[in-house]
């Protein structure tokens, strides 16, 4: 038809058309926010794996490696106030160590014993901070689990050059934030013993003298302690003989053997007859004399454990018996 245009078409994008694709970081916050869980999870399973077998495997076995090598030095040992069951111990030891970590070790109770023997008794070490040259201070007063072990002790102690002392004991350890373990500890010291107080000397003696305890003879005697114990001795009663035949018995009153050099007085009743009899077997008139122990009392009550030990030993000496009845 004259006059007549097709109508224009116009193309538009529709509603139907499709919006614009999201962003990367977009679509990983959607992700995250509907899988967070799962993340989640998964991260806890690889602590559990990676931390707790540090936590409840390796570092106990790294603190009972640190405790293992480690080292224990008594430096000093009071025995005092003895009973026929117990005594008050003072003693200071040093731990050293090489390791660059410094745990906190809690207190515990140490078995004590000779190295391989059943424990005699058992000591609060006190809690310290572990490091190389650490000071412990142990201060109680003990009592005795086993009095036959404590016997051998004691024999180890005065007839030996050296011995063993172990501690033994279950003890607490805990590193900075770490939490607290237990380890076991269990270290032998080697300590000097009092060698048979090899040394041992009578200074001089005088017989015939009246003394106030009714003896009728007066000495001094050297005793050398090389260790570093000290221990209340009591009353000593000992045995004084010449080639086995008895010539009296000599008495040394409230014993501390201290460690170094000991100059005490003794008395003694000595057999004058005895010893007069015997002079003609000593143109000389110098009598070895041997010294053996008889008993021990502290505080009127016989302490069995340091008597047994004395038992044992045997001292020589010589007494000059002109200059003792002053020739």
């Amino acid at each position: 038809m004259a006059g007549d245009s097709k109508p224009e078409v116009v193309e538009s994008a529709g509603v139907g058309a499709a919006a614009a694709r999201p962003s990367f970081g977009s679509r990983v916050g959607t992700h995250f926010k509907r899988w967070w869980w799962v993340y989640l999870i998964v991260l806890i399973v690889v602590v559990l794996v990676v931390v707790l077998p540090v936590v409840y495997v390796a570092y106990p076995k790294m603190a009972q490696t640190l405790v293992n090598n480690s080292n224990l030095t008594v430096t000093m040992m009071d025995i005092s106030d003895p009973s026929p069951s117990s005594f008050t111990l003072n003693q200071t030891q040093v731990i050293g160590t090489n390791s660059s970590y410094h745990p906190t070790m809690y207190s515990f109770s140490g078995a004590v014993s000779l190295a391989g023997l059943a424990a005699f008794a058992h000591v609060q070490i006190p809690k310290f901070n572990a490091h190389n040259g650490v000071v412990v201070e142990v201060d109680q007063r003990v009592n005795l689990t086993n009095v036959t072990a404590f016997a051998d002790f004691c024999r180890a102690a005065i007839m030996s050059e050296e011995f063993q002392l172990n501690v033994y004991g279950r003890q607490g350890l805990k590193e900075d934030s770490l939490p607290k373990t237990t380890v076991t500890y269990n270290h032998t010291a080697t300590m000097k013993g009092f060698n048979k107080l090899d040394g041992f000397d009578l200074l001089d003696m005088s017989i015939g003298t009246n003394n106030s305890d009714g003896t009728n003879a007066k000495g001094t005697v050297y005793i050398p302690n090389p260790s570093v114990i000290s221990i209340a001795l009591g009353n000593l009663t000992l045995n004084l003989s010449v080639n086995n035949t008895a010539i009296g018995q000599a008495y040394i009153y409230d014993l501390t053997l201290r460690p170094g050099n000991n100059t005490v007085t003794m008395t003694a009743n000595v057999s004058e007859l005895t010893v007069a009899g015997m002079l003609s077997d000593y143109p000389n008139y110098i009598l070895p004399i041997d010294i053996t122990g008889n008993s021990t009392v502290y505080d009127n009550q016989v302490i069995p454990y340091i008597a047994g030990a004395l038992a044992d030993l045997e001292l020589r000496t010589s007494l000059n018996v002109t200059k003792a009845l002053g020739g």
